[in-house]
Order: structure tokens, then C-alpha cells, then sequence
């Protein structure tokens, strides 16, 4: 879990490339909409493959380069479509109705992230063990609701993510390794919501590890919050100022 942690916290920054990294479309099977498959062009060797779901946004460049950024360090990584027709959103009014579509149909949203999953276990150098799910805002809700599901993966990795949930995880239901990356001062994730999360995680036995940022508000992997949150006059910027 300390790797893991170590790992995926290089997500929070912008990367440097360090490998030849392919990138690839692929299809989800189904007819569930597409993803975006970034490998190490000379990976020789087995690896863990990491699901990415990407914010309210949709699918666009910041998550693509989440993605990137863990082929860059070894990995297989999988960027998702979780809006499944390739919607991509530049005004929040889009975002909050692609993202409120999307969470009207739970099974759709599970089938995609099994779809992914299946993708990165057919690839060649992923260990089938060794899946993992990392998600930003509307993905962090995404990824924390397959693991309450019980979805076998091995983590799932929840950054400035939605934590609430209509169906608590019950004991023994959640067998992945949960990391949840918050910040103190999210307006969007309120305290009780995270005592809540940390609550239902320890009544549930789960392995989890929760990073709480002080003074950190929304969207704080995303160098380009706050210009964001200006734009739109959005609680979503980065921000180390303390309240």
C-alpha cells in the first residue's frame, strides 16, 4: 500500500516524461463507448494496470495525461470513457448534466469500469492481480462506489472525489485497498462527509488510508483549477490559502 501510495501521488503533479509511451484507442466491449490504452513501447516485463476516470469534464486531455503519467512510470493504464459517447464538456452547466446522466445509470457506469478492466487484463504485461482504479472528482465517486460494490481489483485511488453514498458499504463488502486524497477545504466534500467515509470504511474492515490537505480546496491535482474557478466563479480552484 506504501508503494501504491508513493505511486499515485505522482498523479497530483505534472509529469516528466521519462519512457516512449504508445497511446491507442480501444473499444469497450459491449458497445460501451471507447478508452484510451497508454503502454511503455518497451515494456518488457509484468506490471499492474490502472483503470483512470476522469472529472465531470469527460474524458478529455487531464485525463488522458493522468494516464500517460502512470505508462511513463511502468505501468498500464487505461484511460475510460465513463459518458460512453464521447462527451466532453468545456462549461460546468454540460459537465453537471453529462455527470448526472452518467450517475443515473449505476450498471452502465459498472459495466464500463468491467469493460476496462477486462481490456487491461487481455493486455500481455498486466498482471491479472494487479488492477487498480484511480479517479478525479466524479471519477474518485466512480472508483470509490466499484469498491463498496466489492469489484475485484486490488485499490482504487480517489483524488478531491465525491465520498457520499446512497448504499454504505456493509463488513467484509469491500475487498480492495482504498487511498482517498482530499482536501480540508473542499466547499464540494464538507467534513461530515469525510468523517462519514472514514466511519463506513472502518465498520466495513477495509484497508484504507485517508491524506487530507489543509487549506486545499477543489480539483487540486489540476493545474488548471483555478483559472477554472475564476472563469466560471466555481469553488473548484487549487488553492493552498487557508479559510
Amino acid at each position: 500500500m506504501k508503494r501504491l501510495s508513493i505511486v499515485l501521488g505522482l498523479l497530483m503533479l505534472s509529469g516528466i516524461a521519462i519512457a516512449d509511451v504508445a497511446e491507442k484507442t480501444v473499444k469497450l466491449p459491449g458497445g460501451l463507448g471507447k478508452g484510451v490504452l497508454f503502454m511503455d513501447e518497451d515494456l518488457d516485463r509484468t506490471t499492474a494496470g490502472v483503470i483512470v476516470v476522469h472529472e465531470w469534464w469527460g474524458l478529455n486531455d487531464y485525463a488522458r495525461n493522468r494516464a500517460r503519467l502512470l505508462a511513463e512510470e511502468g505501468y498500464v493504464a487505461l484511460a475510460v470513457d465513463m459518458y460512453g459517447e464521447g462527451q466532453v464538456a468545456s462549461h460546468p452547466k454540460d459537465a453537471k448534466a453529462f455527470m448526472e446522466q452518467a450517475l443515473s445509470e449505476p450498471d452502465k457506469l459498472t459495466a464500463r469500469f468491467n469493460a476496462a478492466k477486462t481490456i487491461l487484463r487481455d493486455q500481455q504485461y498486466v498482471d491479472d492481480d494487479r488492477v487498480f482504479a484511480v479517479g478525479y472528482c466524479f471519477g474518485g465517486g466512480v472508483v470509490l462506489e466499484q469498491a463498496r460494490k466489492g469489484n475485484d481489483v486490488a485499490g482504487v485511488a480517489s483524488f478531491h472525489g465525491t465520498l457520499g453514498t446512497n448504499q454504505r458499504a456493509g463488513e467484509g463488502d469491500i475487498d480492495a485497498r482504498v487511498l482517498v486524497a482530499t482536501g480540508q477545504a473542499d466547499p464540494m466534500v464538507p467534513a461530515d462527509q469525510v468523517s462519514a467515509l472514514v466511519e463506513e470504511l472502518t465498520q466495513a474492515g477495509a484497508q484504507f488510508q485517508l491524506l487530507s490537505f489543509p487549506g486545499v480546496q477543489h480539483g487540486f491535482t489540476n493545474p488548471k483549477a483555478d483559472d477554472t474557478g475564476k472563469r466560471f466563479e466555481l469553488p473548484l480552484a487549487l488553492t493552498t490559502s487557508r479559510k
